[in-house]
């Protein structure tokens, strides 16, 4: 759907106002959205997956461990899928405004991508590297967007996103180096391009929400706080769009409507889209990915074509 048809439907819970601020910037913060009584379920339930992670050793398909990680003193950079490892997560995605949310701004069928929880940890977190979503999981159309669930506060010190208004209208960039390596990131010779002296960053008290398109360009710098910062991250599509290539990010939830119903017809952009690697033989994360670690900066077999 355009987002010209999207806003001929009634918002259930953005204003038009609002709506039409994303469709033209690619982005959109709302503030203290989300009741005390999800945020302080999503706290408890975030506290029990990081004493999980004490049995940790090294980063696996669940985890990804931030250097210096121990039993004693857990240092995360990720929980891949949270929506598979506790119902609290699927819950919160499946029962919560974040429905009424997507439905405001990809239209009246929805379906569930993929989830992710980013941790930052204290005292150096990994930053995240400015990047778009969509070319690790190209689909037909780009009426994709990822939901931030701000479950503490986030600041510019502790890793706040940051955001290129308007990026989504813009280039797609190329985020394999010179070698053919997938980087995951924009490349060096493509960031004077990419309009980052406008970017913005989305602080925000707990219980807010960042909303970003899949063709958005964004980032996050290092966590250099004292505090650990939680980000829950979850990826929904219009059930129009249609995946080219494998979810690197697999969940039993995937293609989960949480509303309307499965499209009948493709919607097919005519704006091409980049092919990442063949992720059937394993994804990593994007933060070793981007710092090039575990094979991230190796050479890849991407798919044929």
């Amino acid at each position: 759907m355009t987002p010209e048809q999207i806003l001929s439907h009634p918002g259930r819970f953005l204003s038009r106002q609002q709506r039409e601020f994303y469709f033209e910037n690619g982005y959109l913060l709302l503030e203290r959205v989300i009741p005390d009584s999800w945020v302080e379920r999503l706290r408890a339930t975030t506290r029990e997956m990081v004493e999980q992670s004490r049995a940790v050793t090294r980063s696996d398909a669940k985890w990804d461990l931030e250097a210096g990680h121990s039993a004693e003193r857990p240092r995360l950079r990720r929980l891949s899928a949270p929506c598979d490892h506790h119902p609290t997560y699927w819950d919160y995605v499946s029962t919560s405004v974040l429905a009424d949310i997507a439905e405001d701004l990809l239209g009246p069928d929805v379906k569930f991508h993929h989830s992710k929880l980013n941790f930052k940890a204290s005292e150096g977190g990994t930053e995240v590297k400015w990047h778009q979503d969509i070319q690790f999981w190209p689909h037909t159309n780009y009426a994709l967007l990822t939901i931030g669930t701000y479950i503490y506060p986030c600041t510019v010190a502790n890793g706040a996103l940051g955001i290129v208004p308007g990026s989504h209208d813009g280039e797609l960039y190329d985020q394999y180096n010179d070698k053919r390596q997938w980087t995951g990131c924009l490349q060096p010779q493509d960031l004077p391009r990419a309009g980052l002296d406008k970017a913005v960053y989305l602080e925000g008290p707990p219980g807010s929400l960042t909303i970003h398109n899949c063709r958005t360009v964004h980032g996050s710098k290092a966590n250099d706080s004292s505090d650990d910062r939680p980000l829950f991250l979850t990826t929904l599509a219009a059930s129009d769009a249609m995946a080219y290539t494998r979810n690197p990010i697999a969940s039993r939830y995937e293609h989960a409507h949480i509303r309307g119903k499965p499209a009948r017809w493709a919607h097919h952009d005519p704006r091409p889209c980049l092919l990442p690697p063949d992720w059937s033989g394993g994804y990593s994360s994007i933060f070793a990915l981007q710092q090039g670690e575990g094979g991230g900066a190796a050479p890849i077999r991407a798919y044929a074509g």
